[in-house]
């Protein structure tokens, strides 16, 4: 069976989505010696995604661009004669014809949650383009359970059609860093160890105003002096962060750092006292899994798919409930015993998830010969 993979988004965005593209390929290239595989790239592209000794995948380049208004319709005419079987779009949008078994991925539902949180553009290409995707397809992979309830609930995709195949980490933050290598990081940024820490894109479904509002009470109510760091690219509608940063008079003591490497941001979690991730939405939440594996103790919110990568003992708490967020913080921060737990707890979820797993269940979706998801997460 010849099946092909679109990975053309890595050359435009190294975000989430493309993590997933680039661990997803070497895991299926360990487990599957039958099937051949074309990897989708973008003709501008230097490097080349095909895994190391894998005889059986090679590399097409292709002129389309991600994101276009005309996509789903070049990219049909560019694919047509590969004769593929199974065509798998990790960025949700399939070419609009050709005789293949067309499997999509989608990441979360955001945009139909809180479509007044993204900006115009954005609206108008999401909206556009999702109905016509699940329609489209013929199997759909959701990145959680939660993912797959709203593929359901929102877009009225039948259960027999959509499958939750959980991500996992980057096999880097499975591997504790030298002491040294984390000294290194602090000083050079300037921070101390213990610090509180955010993860992710700067856009309003992130919830950071509330993130800074929890921070300002620790500092007035506890007087914590450990800064808080936001790592993180800015996104679209973050004027709001940084004005109540200002409003609380918080800029000395708020960190922002954009473009940090997967070294330096495991070398951050290592030397953090916790992960805070007070989000409106995540369609998989991966800092949080990041943090359970580099030993950060981990406080989300009950929305989305954060409860299950935490997993049912770990610290999920109300978005509605504030005091709950400043009184767990400090317990984190001042309560050795309590902390530790937290820690070990998320050791123990965290080894749930692997790359194996996605790329088996994966495989299965491409054949279509293994049964869905059940309907309810068991967590």
């Amino acid at each position: 069976m010849l099946i092909g993979i679109d990975c053309r988004l890595p050359t435009y965005r190294m975000g989430g989505i493309s993590q997933y593209i680039l661990h997803l390929l070497p895991a299926l290239a360990a487990i599957d010696d039958k099937n051949q595989f074309i990897v989708y790239q973008s003709r501008r592209e230097e490097r080349d995604f095909v895994p190391e000794d894998a005889a059986r995948w090679r590399r097409r380049n292709l002129w389309t661009p991600c994101h276009h208004r005309l996509e789903r319709y070049t990219l049909a005419a560019e694919m047509a004669r590969d004769g593929l079987a199974v065509l798998h779009s990790p960025d949700f949008i399939p070419p609009a014809t050709g005789h293949t078994r067309r499997v999509i991925t989608i990441h979360d539902l955001n945009f139909l949650h809180f479509p007044e949180l993204l900006t115009d553009e954005s609206r108008r290409y999401y909206a556009g383009q999702i109905k016509w995707a699940v329609a489209t397809a013929d199997a759909i992979a959701a990145d959680s359970y939660a993912t797959r309830r709203d593929v359901m609930e929102l877009l009225g995709v039948a259960p027999e059609k959509v499958k939750a195949i959980h991500l996992a980490a980057n096999p880097l933050y499975t591997q504790a860093p030298e002491p040294a290598q984390v000294a290194r990081t602090l000083k050079h940024l300037g921070l101390p160890e213990g610090f509180l820490l955010s993860v992710g894109t700067l856009e309003p479904r992130k919830n950071l105003p509330m993130l800074v509002r929890i921070y300002a009470r620790l500092r007035r109510e506890h007087g914590i002096k450990v800064p808080l760091v936001l790592v993180g690219r800015k996104g679209w509608l973050y004027e709001e962060i940084f004005a109540a940063i200002e409003q609380y008079g918080l800029s000395q003591n708020v960190v922002h750092i954009e473009g940090a490497t997967d070294e330096v941001l495991r070398n951050l979690y290592h030397a953090a006292s916790a992960l805070l991730t007070p989000s409106l939405y995540e369609g998989f939440g991966l800092p949080a899994l990041e943090a359970q594996h580099s030993g950060c103790a981990a406080i989300v919110s009950d929305r989305g798919s954060l409860p299950e990568i935490v997993g049912s003992d770990g610290l999920i708490l109300p978005l509605e409930d504030e005091d709950a967020w400043v009184n767990t913080t400090w317990l984190v921060l001042m309560d050795k015993e309590f902390a530790a737990q937290a820690v070990e707890v998320g050791y123990t979820q965290c080894r749930q998830f692997s790359w194996t797993k996605t790329a088996k269940s994966t495989l299965a979706l491409y054949t279509g010969r293994q049964p869905v998801s059940p309907p309810s997460s068991p967590l």
